[in-house]
């Protein structure tokens, strides 16, 4: 029997928190943190609204799922976001010892692949789940904006 619990499956939770920071009018950008087939924190950007630089999903993210465990290190736990963790994003996901990380489409002007970030050395990364939904919905975003001003 297939596990309905894949990367698909979490990466559209994901893309649900990124729908709603587009409708804030936020980068739309989701991040769903999983424990055994468990989302246990989600994350959207915020940057805008809280008026701060480093409200980006995966950090929102982060702080929820390590308090929900009750300890900063995220071993044995799963992030999901729809686009591939910037610089800033990829040093927290270090200090957190995430095990893995999941995302949907690349940034390869901001992207920690291209910026060479290191992480930890047990995280284990993949990239393109769903990356045309992730890459089309961000694509939507800057058009609007742009149509906007």
């Amino acid at each position: 029997m297939l596990n309905p619990f894949d990367d698909t499956y979490f990466m559209k939770k994901a893309l649900l928190e990124a729908e709603i920071a587009f409708e804030k009018g936020e980068i739309p950008v989701g991040a769903v943190i999983v424990i055994e087939n468990r989302i246990i924190a989600k994350g959207h950007n915020l940057t805008e609204t809280l008026n701060d630089v480093t409200a980006h999903a995966e950090m929102q993210a982060i702080t929820a799922a390590a308090n929900f465990l009750g300890g900063k290190y995220l071993q044995n736990c799963t992030l999901y976001v729809t686009l591939e963790p910037c610089q800033m994003c990829a040093g927290a996901l270090y200090w957190s010892q995430i095990s893995n990380i999941v995302y949907g489409a690349r940034d390869l002007e901001r992207g920690c692949i291209n910026l060479s970030t290191k992480l930890h050395p047990k995280t284990v990364m993949k990239g393109g789940v769903m990356e045309t939904e992730a890459s089309d919905l961000l694509k939507r975003f800057f058009i609007q904006r742009r149509n906007l001003n």
